[in-house]
């Protein structure tokens, strides 16, 4: 089931708050807009999972509304759940295969709607990107729609993991072109080996986009 009516007022009310004041702290900057589709569902996938900033800060890349799977303990805190599924997210077990999770992404994303999947799971920091997750690459695969890669540059520096507070500093967006995902075959299972070579293709495009991101951030 989609996110209400109410829901998706809430979003776009939330989204302009955010957007603005990300525009006056961080000096935002998104480059390659247009690769973001206008209509259906895709795969977001941001790469250098820098800061607890990220999740707010790609919803810069387009107008729609994003659907997030995020963390199941954040879910758990009070307020803060109430916030993350009123904006259409939901959470998920990262420690075991989390069917119901599964499920929602895949009605999301058939549904015509963009889902946002941090490929590293986790937050890092440094100058590479970590080793990715397969969930993205399998998700795209199995319904049948595009990941979109982004990298993320000067998030880190505005709120690195562990911080207390955010510094005012300049954060840009650098979205790349869509990758395909591989041909859907009969039942719609997606084969392993093309998940992994999915997988593999999107490790050093979100590298290449991240070096771009941080470049353009000034870093």
């Amino acid at each position: 089931m989609g996110p209400s009516a109410a829901s998706r007022r809430f979003y776009r009310v939330a989204r302009i708050i955010v957007s603005a004041w990300m525009r006056v702290w961080f000096r935002i900057e998104v480059q390659g807009a247009e690769h973001v589709p206008i209509s259906g569902g895709f795969v977001l996938a941001p790469g250098a999972h820098r800061s607890i900033l990220d999740t707010p800060i790609v919803c810069a890349v387009s107008p729609r509304m994003l659907r997030y799977m995020g963390a199941e303990k954040y879910f758990a805190v009070p307020g803060l759940g109430w916030f993350l599924r009123s904006v259409g997210g939901f959470p998920v077990e990262r420690e075991m295969t989390d069917r119901q999770a599964l499920r929602i992404s895949e009605a999301v994303l058939t549904g015509g709607e963009p889902l946002v999947i941090f490929a590293e799971s986790t937050r890092g920091s440094g100058p590479l990107v970590g080793d990715l997750k397969e969930g993205a690459a399998f998700l795209a695969a199995r319904v049948g729609v595009p990941i979109v890669p982004v990298g993320i540059g000067g998030a880190e520096r505005a709120m690195a993991v562990g911080a207390r507070f955010i510094r005012p500093s300049k954060i840009v967006l650098v979205i790349g072109a869509p990758l395909q995902p591989p041909a859907r075959v009969e039942g719609g299972r997606a084969k392993r080996s093309e998940v992994k070579a999915l997988t593999a293709t999107l490790q050093p495009t979100l590298q290449e986009l991240f070096d771009q991101a941080q470049i353009r951030a000034g870093l």
